[in-house]
């Protein structure tokens, strides 16, 4: 049997050729949202960022000398599906991180799957404190909601001088539930008090009544920290009723269906938020253009700038690790300091959380217009 005499300069060029190999394989992120059901709007809102960003870098050359690949999953706005998905994405997909541009409860039944698996979860709207708490591997791009409750109390303490305030919780949602209780918290230390509460759930159609049980009380101003759809038709049925004292809410009002359901009712209302599109800052005014540009027009909510600047600081994370190792990926996140995004700079704290201002919209005219900036 004759042999081939290997050229020694072949085995060298193998592995050149299998490093090669290696440096283009994508990197794999996975992103779960509600593209579809009731919370949609914020899903598809945040994909819209996730794509602008990944599409971004990618033409930059990627991260490491790879692209960015988004492994995408719909979550139908249906509690229970986020769990599985994150499995998947994890178990089979080997993404490398994780974000979810949803709600609170979507994102308390993502973070422990990752937690366990040692892969970075960033959450990008999720504002509930609990979900960064005790999982290190659990980080978030937005403000939180003790924040955000006292970012409301002060609002409506000091610009809309109400003193006795009606509140509206939905207690189907973690998000509602919170805000309402630092919001109620805030509101007392402020000297104003929290005349009457009134609950409800998520997929309610009807608020007469807890309206008409509102309304026999004169409150100076109405809050309601549940989602946009409960929201407008809170909002309409008020107005129906003959209340017209403000009514004011959190970021989870924020969706172009407040106010397509609301209407002329959520005129004069007001949300926190945690940008504005009407911002003069150039990494604003550049980010809106590029999304109206390649979105027929659309201009956009919070959601896809925060869903923008988490991929964005995930990218940056990475190319800091020098690889996609979860532990020194984790560790890289932990350590963002400073990042300018277009929702302002964002600092990952010692609890995971990002430290950034909030910002209150106002409803005029079927648009939203910037009021005021409130800081950390």
């Amino acid at each position: 049997m004759k042999f081939r005499r290997v050229p020694a300069a072949l085995p060298l060029l193998l592995l050149a050729l299998a490093a090669a190999g290696r440096a283009a394989e994508p990197i794999k992120l996975g992103e779960i949202e509600s593209l579809t059901g009731k919370e949609a709007a914020f899903g598809q809102s945040s994909h819209r960022g996730i794509q602008m960003a990944v599409d971004e870098i990618n033409a930059r050359g990627g991260v490491l000398g790879r692209p960015l690949v988004i492994v995408v999953e719909d979550n139908q706005s249906r509690p229970g599906d986020s769990a599985t998905i994150t499995k998947k994405l994890v178990g089979r997909d080997k993404v490398v991180a994780v974000l979810n541009g949803g709600t609170s409860s979507t994102c308390l039944e993502c973070a422990p799957i990752c937690q366990t698996a040692r892969i970075p979860f960033v959450a990008t709207t999720a504002t509930a404190p609990e979900v960064t708490e005790k999982r290190d591997y659990v980080f978030r791009t937005c403000f939180i909601d003790p924040f955000q409750g006292a970012v409301l109390a002060k609002f409506a303490r000091t610009t809309l001088h109400a003193k006795r305030i009606a509140l509206l919780t939905s207690v189907s949602a973690s998000y509602s539930v919170g805000l309402s209780r630092v919001f109620r918290e805030r509101v007392a230390a402020l000297g104003g008090e929290i005349a009457i509460e009134q609950k409800y759930a998520e997929g309610d159609k009807d608020f007469r009544a807890q309206l008409t049980a509102i309304k026999a009380i004169n409150p100076d101003a109405i809050a309601a920290t549940g989602f946009y759809t409960e929201a407008a038709l809170i909002c309409k049925q008020a107005r129906e009723l003959g209340l017209t004292v403000p009514i004011f809410g959190g970021d989870g009002w924020e969706a172009p269906e407040l106010i397509e359901i609301g209407g002329a009712a959520v005129n004069d209302t007001f949300y926190a938020s945690h940008y504005s599109s009407e911002s003069t800052e150039p990494a604003v005014r550049e980010f809106v253009a590029k999304f109206r540009a390649r979105f027929g027009g659309d201009t956009p909510d919070s959601m896809a700038p925060l869903a923008y600047d988490a991929t964005l600081i995930i990218a940056e994370a990475i190319a800091r690790a020098g690889t996609t190792e979860g532990p020194k990926l984790r560790d890289a996140l932990a350590a963002t300091k400073d990042f300018p995004g277009v929702t302002g700079r964002t600092t990952i704290d010692a609890q995971r959380n990002a430290s950034k201002s909030a910002i209150i919209l106002t409803v005029k005219n079927g648009h939203t217009q910037f009021v005021e900036t409130i800081d950390p």
